[in-house]
């Protein structure tokens, strides 16, 4: 029969055997997880890279049109300047002298019809 030393140091022979299994299944576990993310991360550097390239040109070509933007935008308010000083002038060219004829036709008009009133009084006092 087996000695109370030897059962005790086979319980614990046992118990070092159960958990180097229980670790050893840890570590396939841990090993298969690690392969995984090893792939995942492959996979995604594999994809990431032509994204960052299509961000690089369309950022570039942004870049590129809002400089054709601001070109444009400096045209447009040139422009409008432009339009402005016309309109200006415009104004200036038709404004004065169109207030000039009317100031005297309202002249001609008011002498006109004094004129008339003072021959409807002076008919009415003939001596």
């Amino acid at each position: 029969m087996l000695t109370a030393g030897e059962v005790a140091g086979l319980i614990a022979a046992t118990g070092w055997i159960v958990l180097v299994c229980v670790l050893v299944m840890v570590l396939v576990r841990l090993t298969r997880l690690l392969t995984e993310t090893t792939r995942a991360v492959s996979d995604l550097s594999s994809r990431v890279a032509p994204l960052l390239d299509d961000v690089s040109v369309t950022v570039y070509e942004t870049n590129r049109q809002l400089v054709a933007v601001e070109a444009i935008t400096k045209d447009v308010k040139e422009i409008s300047g432009h339009a402005a000083k016309l309109s200006a002038v415009t104004q200036t060219i038709f404004t004065g002298p169109l207030i000039k004829v009317s100031s005297l036709g309202y002249g001609v008009r008011r002498a006109v019809e004094a004129r008339r009133t003072g021959r409807a009084r002076g008919i009415g006092r003939r001596p």
